[in-house]
């Protein structure tokens, strides 16, 4: 890693272990989990209420909505999301605040023991963990993400939560989910429960008729979004409204016109469970104070963006599939609708994900890309960035790392200080904000 890493705590050791109980990093299943589960006295039966938030794109920052929400309203939040930036105590926050390294340990340990070596994932046992954690810890409200599709997820254990919402479903994990958009839709919607709301944000018209007809066979109440609610944005603020009224409402202090519909999102769920009796004044506070790291994060004036000319932006967004490219390529046009500038991207990928779907998003947008490898077994080479990148029509060239592209940048021929955009990949993400010290708080 570029940068500097975190010093190894208790945990990372722990960490490191249960890595090896199962010989695939991900096997959807519910049995090896609720074995452990009732080994541990069944935690996850002793939860305070739970949100359970699906969905492909916008789970974090319409989990972060959520948080600042709900904070804002003087109730206490537990949080669990995946994966990580810079350290795993990311994923658990317990009453707002990130989980400290003697509480992950002794709780990863405890896990391990009543484990007994079975065979389990590491994002099963290690969401185990987790839930132990919550249900001894007393809160409001339990933000849950699912780690990945819904239906055989970890997270899926929660028999009666508050409310369920799906974010914008699109085609991605097809080799765990299914290779069709109505496929992937069918998995996300496995978290619905009989009498819970389902909250459903915009959807392709394929996708929402698999979630509609899912949802009232679970005996879900349905909020759909262009149907029960609608958000957009006028004037720079979010117009929300409802069966119960319109609210006049700030932007939202995520960037990016996506952060519209993620916000609007938060206040249906909201808005859908009348017993928290969140007052607008907090949604208000909370869409100004919500905070989602590598999310169209602006890095300017740090350490890292000392090392490009003087003037430049600097950018950091996790995006790493197409539609995350579509939001991420919105975003800098509203950029570049405001102030115009040169716009360079420094890109590094996964292999499981398509970079010429991605980079496809940024032809005639992008005047340059630096292909990079992000940390990883399953990393891209730089020189398929660029391959994708030439054909999109965008000039291009492989870096040796994030930090070997922020100084050749100094040698492009630009007519003005240059916007970049580090992209592709949280992996990568994690290892910028690392390399910048400011790592997720």
């Amino acid at each position: 890693m570029s940068g500097t890493s975190p010093p190894e705590s208790s945990a990372d050791k722990v960490l490191a272990r249960l890595g090896a109980l199962h010989p695939k990093r991900i096997d959807l299943s519910l049995g090896r989990l609720n074995r452990l589960l009732a080994a541990l006295g069944n935690p996850e039966q002793k939860l305070p209420p739970v949100i359970h938030v699906g969905g492909t794109n916008g789970k974090g920052s319409t989990v972060a909505f959520l948080r600042a929400m709900i904070e804002a309203a003087g109730k206490t939040t537990h949080v669990y999301t995946s994966p990580h930036l810079v350290r795993f105590n990311e994923r658990i926050r317990l009453g707002g605040k990130i989980v400290s390294d003697d509480a992950l340990a002794a709780s990863l340990e405890e896990t391990e023991r009543a484990n007994a070596g079975g065979e389990i994932t590491f994002f099963e046992i290690t969401t185990a963990a987790a839930l132990l954690l919550f249900s001894r810890h007393v809160a409001d409200v339990l933000l849950l993400e699912v780690g990945l599709g819904g239906r055989l997820d970890a997270t899926n254990v929660v028999e009666h939560p508050l409310a369920t919402v799906i974010t914008p479903v699109s085609i991605d994990h097809v080799e765990y989910l299914g290779p069709s958009i109505e496929k992937i839709a069918a998995e996300k919607a496995g978290i619905f429960k009989r009498g819970s709301p389902a909250v459903i944000a915009q959807q392709s018209g394929e996708a929402l008729l698999v979630l509609e007809r899912a949802a009232r066979k679970a005996g879900a109440p349905l909020f759909i979004s262009g149907e029960q609610w609608h958000a957009h944005e006028e004037g720079g603020r979010l117009v929300y409204s409802d069966e119960n009224g319109l609210l006049d409402l700030p932007r939202p202090r995520l960037f990016g016109r996506h952060q519209i519909e993620n916000a609007g999102t938060a206040v249906a769920t909201l808005r859908a469970i009348p017993s928290l009796a969140i007052p607008v004044s907090a949604i208000e506070a909370g869409l100004q104070k919500a905070d989602w790291p590598a999310r169209m994060q602006n890095l300017s004036g740090g350490k890292l963006a000392a090392r490009l000319p003087a003037g430049s932006e600097l950018w950091l967004d996790g995006g790493h599939n197409a539609a995350g490219a579509d939001a991420v390529a919105a975003a800098v046009g509203e950029m570049e609708e405001r102030v115009p500038r040169p716009l360079v991207l420094i890109t590094g990928m996964l292999n499981t994900k398509s970079a010429d779907d991605f980079l496809s998003r940024f032809s005639g947008i992008a005047r340059h890309v630096f292909g990079v490898s992000p940390p990883g077994e399953a990393s891209r080479p730089s020189s398929e960035i660029v391959a994708a990148a030439h054909a999109a029509g965008i000039e291009a060239e492989a870096a040796s790392g994030f930090l070997d592209a922020l100084d050749r940048v100094n040698e492009l021929n630009l007519s003005a200080p240059p916007r970049v955009l580090i992209t592709g990949s949280l992996y990568l993400a994690g290892e910028v904000l690392a390399a910048n010290e400011t790592p997720p708080g």
